[in-house]
C-alpha cells in the first residue's frame, strides 16, 4: 500500500515537471518570435520618412507625404490627388528611395 502511494505522488510530480517543460517550449517557439517581429516592425515604423514608398496591410502601394505621431498621409497613384490619412500601424513594408537605386546598380 505504501509503495502505491509513493509511486502515485512521484508520477504527479513528474507530470508537473513535464507541464512546465511544455510551457517553456511554447514560450520559446511561439511567443519569442512574435515579440521579435513586433520589435522589428516598431523599428521599421520609427524610421519612416517623407518620400518613402510604403505598402499598406491591404496591399496598396503609395508614397508618404506627411508623417505625424500616429497618423501618416499616403499618396496613391500617379495623378497626385489621392491622399489618404491612415494609422501608422497600417503600414506593413517600407522601401527607401535609395534602396531601389542600389538594387539596380547591383545588377
Amino acid at each position: 500500500m505504501y509503495l502505491l502511494t509513493t509511486t502515485t505522488a512521484s508520477s504527479g510530480g513528474f507530470l508537473i515537471v513535464w507541464i512546465i517543460v511544455l510551457v517553456v517550449i511554447v514560450i520559446f517557439f511561439m511567443v519569442r518570435p512574435q515579440r521579435k517581429e513586433q520589435a522589428r516592425k516598431q523599428e521599421m515604423l520609427s524610421k519612416m520618412e517623407v518620400g518613402d514608398t510604403v505598402c499598406t496591410t491591404s496591399g496598396f502601394y503609395g508614397t508618404l507625404i506627411d508623417v505625424e505621431e500616429d497618423v501618416v498621409i499616403v499618396e496613391f497613384g500617379n495623378n497626385r490627388n489621392c491622399r489618404i490619412p491612415m494609422q501608422r500601424g497600417a503600414i506593413s513594408q517600407i522601401e527607401k528611395p535609395g534602396d531601389a537605386i542600389e538594387e539596380d546598380s547591383d545588377k
